[in-house]
């Protein structure tokens, strides 16, 4: 089986974290944590701040690995190595996504999560205390 590694950016803010609902392909309508594909000679972290500015105009500091995703689609193996960030430049403007919200941590199963970020969500509740302060 084909394996695709990705990153993903949980970027914080205010005691919330950011999603997005993938707006095309076999995945329409689920929601995801934004991020993408690492290109060859590029790091993971590298990959990130790249993708964000692709994909949400904006700048990112790139944090501490929250965790190393692995699932099985019917068609390939996800990689996704998740980090925590924080927006440090710009503002977060969908040009891929179809909608995108903060959400709380009380709001995490609030909406519908794509199969690998599902897996992300019980981690993001532990570190969620350590993380926020909270």
């Amino acid at each position: 089986m084909k394996t695709i590694r990705v990153v993903a950016a949980v970027i914080r803010a205010n005691d919330k974290i950011y999603a997005t609902q993938r707006g095309y392909g076999e995945f329409e309508g689920g929601w995801e944590f934004p991020g993408g594909k690492i290109e060859p000679g590029e790091t993971p972290q590298e990959a990130l701040k790249r993708e964000i500015k692709e994909e949400l105009t904006a700048d990112i500091e790139v944090g501490e690995l929250i965790d190393t995703v692995e699932y099985d689609y019917p068609k390939f193996h996800l990689s996704m190595d998740c980090f925590w960030c924080t927006l440090i430049s710009g503002h977060l403007t969908l040009l891929e996504a179809e909608d995108a919200k903060w959400l709380s941590y009380g709001e995490l199963y609030s909406v519908a999560w794509l199969p690998a970020d599902e897996g992300l969500i019980e981690k993001i509740k532990e570190d969620w205390p350590r993380v926020f302060g909270s």
